[in-house]
């Protein structure tokens, strides 16, 4: 088997997780170039990867500026940070896994689409719910008709209210100027789950949804704008970050916060940075809670909702078909697939190695199926190549757009139009 050569931008979790797959299977890949601004991250994804010094860049430009370093380059910077590394490894000779968004733009996205084609490279979208035995085990048993012809979805993102709390609202992607908006940031994933499982293009979308509770007015009397500075509501607010970050657990969220994750560290980063911030005196805009109405070529339709206010992380899901249902949730790993004719339920658990670790065993599959498409042996499944992520990426533009107008999109006209700036821009 053909080893492949890997550079990645962007060292942070993403870019960890993805590059991590060489850890556990040297024959397959070798990060060999890394380039991230953040020079302790970029010196521990070194040592990680035993990454030769000369080959170690604080930007993309330098990395990309010397001749081909390798393979394929594994892009996993911030959301509006990708359209130019992307842009310009492609035209380099790079094959490329971008994790998503794609952009933050519909003319972007359409314009990067269009850049994989010309270079005819391998480029894929980490839209890894594809590559989970969750959603692999349900496109499957769509496939074989299990339950007649599909006819309708409920898709249910748990957001989580602390999840919410660390990412959406102190974290990278609370503002829509800075990252992109909610939909696209968080739930571009889900929107793609459910192009894949419709099986055909998007007809009609909706939407509606806002910011509710995270803001000035719902803050506890008397509330400062940090949580160490005396919040008279310690002990009974659910988001003050002391119950967060300063326990015994330097994982994921925690490790995110700062580079130095003793006590000492994270009490710093909580009295200085934005993560010690009152959830309800912070600068975020983007939703707490959205929902998305979709009709599907052939009639199918989906309802999609994505909340902050629940306990757990997760997602679940009910197909409904003309001779059965099927109710799955991802975390637990569990899907029933209920058959009207006999009444009878049919319970699968699917065994996940590692747990819930990487989207449900998603994150490395991707890696895995990537892997092969640019070895070109034959054995890659390409599921999310740009083209087919673009579809997904423009029901998402076209929901937030929907939500702020409170207008139905026909999504081949959005399409259209969307091409055609992006036609334009180029002429």
């Amino acid at each position: 088997m053909k080893k492949v050569k890997v550079a990645v931008i962007g060292a942070g979790q993403r870019g960890e997780v993805y590059a991590g797959y060489a850890i556990g299977h040297p024959l397959e890949m070798e990060v060999v170039a890394v380039a991230d601004p953040d020079r302790p991250r970029r010196m521990k994804f070194q040592e990680a990867h035993g990454i030769a010094d000369d080959l170690c860049f604080d930007h993309w430009d330098s990395l990309l500026d010397r001749p081909q370093l390798a393979d394929a380059v594994f892009i996993c910077t911030q959301d509006q940070m990708h359209f130019d590394p992307t842009m310009k490894a492609l035209a380099a000779g790079y094959h490329v896994l971008l994790e998503k968004p794609m952009s933050t733009t519909p003319d972007e996205c359409v314009k990067m689409a269009g850049q994989g084609r010309k270079y005819d490279r391998i480029f894929s979208i980490c839209h890894v719910l594809r590559y989970t035995p969750f959603f692999g085990t349900i496109k499957r048993l769509l496939d074989e008709r299990k339950i007649g012809d599909l006819v309708s979805i409920q898709h249910n993102e748990n957001v989580g209210y602390w999840h919410q709390a660390h990412s959406f609202v102190r974290g990278n992607w609370r503002k829509k100027a800075d990252s992109s908006p909610m939909i696209l940031a968080k739930s571009c994933h889900d929107l793609d789950i459910l192009l894949w499982l419709a099986g055909g293009e998007c007809t009609y979308l909706s939407s509606f949804g806002s910011l509710k509770h995270f803001t000035a007015e719902n803050a506890p009397e008397g509330a400062p704008s940090r949580c160490l500075d005396g919040c008279p509501a310690a002990k009974s607010c659910a988001y003050y970050a002391p119950k967060i970050y300063l326990t015994d657990r330097v994982d994921w969220p925690t490790s995110t916060i700062t580079n130095d994750v003793s006590y000492q560290g994270r009490l710093k980063a909580l009295q200085e940075g934005p993560y010690g911030r009152c959830v309800y005196h912070c600068d975020n805009d983007v939703v707490d809670h959205q929902v998305v109405n979709m009709e599907f070529a052939g009639g199918i339709t989906a309802a999609f909702t994505m909340s902050a206010f629940t306990n757990e992380c997760g997602r679940t899901i009910k197909l409904m078909g003309t001779k059965g249902e099927i109710r799955g949730a991802m975390e637990k790993n569990e899907i029933e697939v209920t058959y009207f004719e006999t009444g009878f339920t049919e319970t699968i658990s699917l065994h996940v190695q590692g747990g819930h670790v990487g989207h449900g065993g998603g994150d490395h599959r991707l890696v895995e199926d990537f892997l092969a498409l640019v070895r070109g042996d034959g054995a890659g499944k390409a599921l999310t190549t740009a083209a087919t992520s673009l579809q997904s990426h423009m029901m998402a533009f076209a929901a937030e757009e929907s939500r702020l107008t409170k207008q139905v999109i026909y999504m081949p006209e959005y399409m259209q139009q969307s091409a055609a700036i992006s036609n334009s821009h180029i002429g």
